[in-house]
């Protein structure tokens, strides 16, 4: 067809990986990501824990040069841009925020970015309320220190905070790297299920905003949910949650997902997958939604051992081999329903073994992979 696009990929992107003080208060001095993928230890035989990355580079995203080998990397074998998880609590706190201001601020670093807001609160494990991630289980333990359920708390606030969101947002938004669509700067909403009607209110104003601005709107994009609630149009499938990690999406598979996960947690076993099966599913799961407004994406591998102990979630029997395959189909689908970016789960995500970026085990052949996938599919 004429008339189908390029593809771009966009791999997701986690800044967890340079001091903040709120960490060191939380889990310990020094903690970042790599604190937890160290520390992992392999619960079979055939599991490969700890992960290690390529010549021990256990970077430091507070230094851009750390930033400019990523860059480097993900140019070369592929990628168009990253995919930064945003972490905006309220106008008083944002976190890990450094690695996002680095490359904004050095406008030689040539690489294409957008936000995923993870619009969640941070709490302790046994801290029970809605809408709230344990960010690192395998280390939250009580302390007589800091034993707060509560760490980071979401509050949207009223239009002034809203302002001062943006207004935070604002400069990124104009950088000519920051992407946008008919001149509408892309904003990922991770959870629109977390009090939908104030999101939409939130980007309704956004957009008025962005248009004051220049820009003609906002493009906002929600991670696509079982009940379809989203604050606009279009939708991104997040996987390999959507397809696989969370059952077909119907309400008896997903009872019967949870309950299963419910009887492991309690007798200490994690949840296993496989992981061919997993793409299987997620390249049928795009299949059927055709013209849909809504994003595909993939996903590299997956197990969290490192945050999370036997509550792990694995996805067993990995390989590049496999992932360029199914990848390879993906982007394919992709580009015959007209839709031109695919994201990718993930560039750096080590703590849930979903990582691009290369390591002792499989050295470059996932980046390999992609840039075969890439050439193949855009016949370049």
């Amino acid at each position: 067809m004429l008339n189908e696009p390029k593809i771009k990929i966009i791999a997701n992107y986690l800044p967890q990986f340079h001091r903040i003080p709120e960490n060191d208060r939380w889990w310990g001095e020094g903690f970042t990501d790599w604190v937890g993928v160290k520390n992992a230890r392999s619960l079979y035989k055939w599991q490969t824990q700890p992960r290690v990355p390529l010549n021990d580079y256990y970077y430091d995203l507070s230094d851009i040069n750390a930033i400019k080998w990523q860059v480097n990397l993900a140019k070369k074998y592929g990628i168009y841009g990253f995919g930064i998880y945003h972490y905006w609590f309220n106008s008083e706190q944002i976190l890990l925020q450094k690695p996002a201001e680095l490359l904004r601020d050095n406008e030689n670093i040539n690489m294409n970015y957008l936000f995923i807001w993870d619009n969640v609160s941070w709490k302790r494990t046994w801290e029970k309320i809605k809408n709230a991630n344990d960010y690192a289980p395998a280390f939250d333990v009580s302390n007589e220190g800091d034993n707060k359920g509560i760490l980071a708390e979401l509050n949207y606030g009223n239009r002034e905070d809203w302002k001062k969101h943006f207004d935070y947002l604002l400069p990124f938004f104009k950088d000519g790297r920051y992407i946008k669509v008919n001149n509408k700067p892309v904003f990922v909403i991770f959870n629109p299920r977390n009090n939908i009607s104030i999101l939409k209110e939130m980007f309704k104003y956004w957009d008025l905003l962005a248009r004051d601005e220049g820009f003609d709107g906002m493009f906002t994009i929600s991670r696509a949910n079982i009940a379809r609630e989203i604050v606009n149009e279009y939708e991104v499938l997040y996987e390999p949650g959507y397809s696989s990690l969370e059952g077909d999406k119907n309400i008896v598979s997903k009872a019967l997902v949870k309950m299963k996960r419910n009887i492991n947690r309690k007798i200490g076993k994690p949840d296993l997958y496989l992981y061919e099966d997993c793409w299987k599913r997620v390249i049928k799961t795009a299949s059927k939604l055709g013209k849909q407004k809504i994003y595909y994406s993939g996903f590299v591998g997956f197990d969290d051992t490192a945050r999370r102990g036997r509550k792990a979630r694995i996805i067993k029997g990995d390989s590049p081999e496999i992932f360029g395959k199914y990848f390879t189909k993906l982007l394919r689908i992709s580009k015959s329903h007209g839709k031109d970016y695919v994201f990718l789960t993930a560039w750096n995500e080590w703590g849930e073994g979903a990582y691009l970026e290369p390591d002792a085990r499989f050295g470059m052949a996932y980046l390999e992979a992609v840039k075969r996938a890439v050439k193949s599919v855009n016949g370049e």
